[in-house]
């Protein structure tokens, strides 16, 4: 009796360790893809969410989580089923004509973006006192260097180790000696003024978590990975794991600036000002943290935002693509990719040029093209002879309607209020 428990113990830990090996060489396009969602732009955000609002917004963590991993999810599903990017697939489905249309947008928006990466970069360092004339080239190259001469599981690597240096944020918020009673009252009392100010950090808080070039980053990253239908279970706990961690890290930005600029009175404008708020209020640990960690995000997107261009793009026009494949057997693949760096680090580099246009005009297109992006992945998910057994059931399907529906009216609402204030 004793020898036949032994054995069955046995068996139980080496399943638990075949389990653990199997998710670990999943892991990777869910929590990569969602950390860099936490951007330049997207901690700008949750700074300003924190020093206008206080706790009382932290209640939308919660829908911006459920949108970001049901989309994630789809995404992810469509491409280990298809072995397909979402570029694709929607020229196969719907036609060249959308499929250049949708190009067009992603790439004008991703290049936008792409220079809001750089900017991020270079007001992280200039805390730090590094000028961006040093710091700005110095990040172009090692990104190019990266993915032009590294291999997919070298990357990947280094992508998972950046997404490991957000625990600055949560460092940084504790710092901030923050009011857990007033920070609970956020999540369990929802509350939104319809002010403008209030109303454009509300959507854009939203509106930064789920992002068209993110839908084509993680459906053409598990593609690249070769990730199959066998491997969806570890995947969606990769999504998981990506959506708590990028909801962690909101919240510490949140709370940083909730507990010091909010409580003070004070204004901050972007996320250097956030950064350099907390100084004399949190010490200078937290605003070497939180610069660190503006640093950290957007370094990372710098190289996710022109890498999903690229997929994007790629896959679209039917060229070669991969970062396993050489420079000379994917040329078009690693040109966008040069080219979308060349210009974010070009853009921030030029002399007394204002960056709030370009981000406005890419958060427009951004907006413009988010809405048919999710009405693809809808129609994708529910064909039965694209996804057969894979393909969305009920509950899937009244998530994704109800996150289009938020997520196209939030949009609506954050291009009118951000028109209306210009």
């Amino acid at each position: 009796m004793k020898r036949r428990e032994g054995r069955g113990r046995a068996r139980g830990l080496l399943r638990r360790r075949a389990g653990l090996i199997a998710f670990l060489a999943v892991v990777g396009p869910g929590i990569i893809a969602a950390s860099a969602d936490n951007d330049a732009q997207g901690i700008t955000t949750y700074s300003l969410v924190g020093a206008r609002t206080g706790y009382g917004l932290l209640w939308l963590l919660i829908p911006a989580g459920i949108a970001l991993v049901v989309t994630q999810e789809i995404g992810a599903r469509i491409g280990m089923t298809t072995g397909k990017g979402l570029g694709a697939l929607i020229r196969e489905r719907f036609g060249v004509r959308p499929a250049a249309t949708a190009m067009l947008l992603l790439l004008l928006a991703n290049l936008g973006t792409t220079a809001a990466e750089f900017a991020g970069i270079a007001a992280s360092l200039e805390i730090l006192g590094v000028s961006r004339y040093i710091s700005v080239p110095v990040a172009a190259i090692l990104v190019t260097v990266l993915v032009a001469r590294g291999t997919f599981k070298r990357i990947e690597r280094v992508f998972l180790a950046l997404s490991a240096f957000y625990i600055a944020y949560v460092v940084s918020g504790l710092l901030a000696h923050p009011e857990w009673g007033k920070a609970l009252d956020g999540f369990v009392t929802p509350s939104l003024s319809l002010t403008p100010t209030v109303l454009l950090v509300a959507v854009g808080m939203v509106g930064t978590t789920v992002t068209p070039w993110g839908q084509f980053f993680i459906q053409a990253y598990v593609v690249d990975k070769s990730l199959g239908p066998d491997d969806l279970r570890y995947e969606r706990a990769d999504v998981f794991m990506g959506t708590v961690m990028t909801a962690v890290v909101m919240f510490f930005i949140i709370l940083a600036t909730a507990a010091t600029v909010f409580t003070r009175g004070g204004s901050i404008v972007d996320a250097k000002d956030a950064a350099v708020a907390l100084e004399p209020l949190a010490g200078r640990l937290a605003e070497k943290l939180f610069a660190l960690g503006l640093l950290n995000a957007s370094f990372l997107a710098a190289g996710v935002l022109p890498l999903s261009t690229s997929y994007a793009v790629c896959e679209a026009f039917g060229f070669e693509f991969g970062l396993d494949e050489g420079v000379r057997s994917a040329p078009v693949f690693y040109g966008v990719f040069a080219f979308a760096i060349l210009f974010g680090a070009g853009v921030v580099l030029l002399p007394g040029i204002s960056l709030v246009p370009i981000l406005f005009l890419s958060a427009v297109v951004n907006g413009v093209l988010l809405a048919p992006i999710l009405v693809y992945l809808y129609v994708l998910a529910n064909d039965p002879n694209l996804m057969g057994e894979y393909r969305n059931g009920r509950l899937a399907n009244t998530l994704t309607i109800a996150t289009i529906v938020m997520l196209v009216v939030l949009t609506l609402v954050l291009v009118g209020v951000g028109i209306a204030s210009v």
